[in-house]
C-alpha cells in the first residue's frame, strides 16, 4: 500500500511498463498492452482499504484508453488486459455505467479479431500476422465471458471456448509444457507452424508463457465449469511447478539448452503465484493445497529475495523481471504486469474476494 501509495506521485498520468535502474517507472504508449495494470493496482489497493486517493488516481484509467479508440492507435488482443483491470474493475467496485459500456466495447472489438476459420482470436496487426495467435490470449478471454454474462448475449462466450479449445488443439503439448505461438493459414484456418516468439524457440517453454497458460486455463475452467479445461490447468500447473529451481523463481525459458548463467523472470512467478492460487480455489482439498501451497512459496520467495519493498525512492515493488531475450530487451527490471500480479496474488491470500479476470 505505501509503495502504491508512493508510486502516484511519481507516475502521475504516465502508462508505466518497465522501471529505470533507480526504480521509477517510464511512459509507454497509452495504447501499449501493459497500460490497464497500474491502474488495475490502484483499484486493488482501492478495493481492500477504500481509501478514496486510490479511487481517484485509477477513475480516468479507461476513460483515456477509450478515447484512443477515436483515432489512429494500436489496439490488438491484449484489450483485455487494458479493460478487465480499468473499465471492468470500476464497474465491478462502484457500479460505474461508464466503465460497463466501455468495457463491452472492448469485447466487442476484441470479439471482432476472432477467424471462425481456424477458430482463434489474432493477437498482433499488421498484414504479415493474419493468422497469428499467441498463448497470452488465455487472459484476455476473461473479458468476452464477462462481456456475455454482463450482456447476456452467448456469442461472447461461445468466441471465447472456439478459441480456448484452439488452444488445447494447437498450444498445450501432452506434458503440459505451451508454445508462445501458433501460426495459422488465415483463409483455410490450418495449422501452419509454431514460433518460438519470446521463448528459446518453436520447441521450448518460454516460462511467463506457461504462466499465461495455467492462469488463463483455470480462469477458462471457472467460466465455463467444462472438464476439459480443468484437465489442461492442471497439467500445465504441475509442469511450471517441476520445473521450478530450489529458489521457485523460473528462469526466462524451462528448456534452455545451457541455463547456467541465463535471466530468471520475476514476472512470470508473479503472474504463477496468482493462477496457481485461482487454481487452488477450483480443485478439491489435497491437490488445491499442493497448488496453495506452490503459490506461497514463490511469493515468500518474490518478497525475499526480489522485492523492493523495503528500498526508500525504489517505486516498482518487484526486480528481477525479463521482458524479451531474443530481442534483447528489459532483461533484469522492473515490470508493471510483474508488479500488478505481485500485488494481485498477495491480495487473494490475504482475503480478496473480487476477480478482475
Amino acid at each position: 500500500m505505501k509503495k502504491t501509495e508512493d508510486m502516484i506521485e511519481d507516475i502521475g498520468e504516465r502508462c508505466p511498463h518497465v522501471a529505470r535502474d533507480d526504480g521509477h517507472y517510464d511512459d509507454a504508449p497509452a495504447d501499449w498492452w501493459t497500460s490497464g495494470f497500474w491502474p488495475g493496482m490502484l483499484w486493488i489497493v482501492y478495493d481492500r482499504t477504500r481509501i478514496e486517493r486510490f479511487r481517484a488516481a485509477a477513475w480516468e484509467g479507461d476513460a483515456k484508453l477509450e478515447r484512443l479508440f477515436l483515432e489512429p492507435n494500436d489496439f490488438y488482443h491484449d484489450v483485455g488486459f487494458q479493460f478487465l483491470p480499468t473499465a471492468a474493475a470500476k464497474h465491478m467496485i462502484t457500479g460505474d455505467a461508464e466503465g460497463k459500456r466501455r468495457a463491452l466495447a472492448a469485447a466487442v472489438f476484441l470479439a471482432g479479431r476472432y477467424n471462425p476459420a481456424g477458430r482463434f482470436i489474432r493477437a498482433w496487426n499488421g498484414a504479415d500476422h493474419t493468422g497469428w495467435a499467441i498463448i497470452d490470449c488465455c487472459m484476455n478471454l476473461s473479458l468476452l465471458f464477462w462481456a456475455s454474462r454482463e450482456s447476456g448475449d452467448p456469442r461472447f462466450a461461445h468466441i471465447a471456448k472456439a478459441h480456448a479449445d484452439t488452444v488445447l488443439d494447437h498450444f498445450l503439448r501432452p506434458d503440459g509444457s505451451s508454445r508462445h505461438i501458433a501460426v495459422f493459414d488465415p483463409l483455410t484456418g490450418r495449422f501452419l507452424r509454431a514460433d518460438g516468439g519470446q521463448g528459446f524457440g518453436p520447441d521450448s517453454a518460454w516460462s511467463r508463457g506457461q504462466a499465461w497458460a495455467l492462469y488463463g486455463l483455470s480462469n477458462i475452467y471457472k467460466h465455463t465449469g467444462e472438464s476439459k479445461y480443468l484437465e489442461a490447468a492442471l497439467r500445465s500447473a504441475y509442469h511450471f511447478l517441476a520445473c521450478l529451481p530450489e529458489d521457485s523463481i523460473p528462469l526466462w525459458d524451462f528448456r534452455l539448452p545451457d541455463p547456467d548463467g541465463q535471466p530468471r523472470d520475476t514476472s512470470a512467478a508473479a503472474i504463477a503465484a496468482s493462477g496457481l492460487l485461482e487454481l487452488a480455489a477450483l480443485t478439491p482439498a489435497p491437490i488445491g493445497r499442493t497448488f496453495r501451497e506452490g503459490a506461497v512459496r514463490i511469493l515468500a520467495s518474490l518478497t525475499e529475495r526480489h522485492s523492493a519493498l523495503d528500498r526508500d525512492g525504489y517505486h516498482a515493488l518487484l526486480t528481477g523481471g525479463t521482458g524479451h531475450v531474443p530481442e534483447n530487451k528489459n532483461i533484469h527490471v522492473s515490470l508493471i504486469y510483474g508488479d500488478y500480479f505481485y500485488l494481485e496474488a498477495i491480495a487473494k491470500l490475504t482475503g480478496w474476494e473480487r476477480r478482475f479476470f
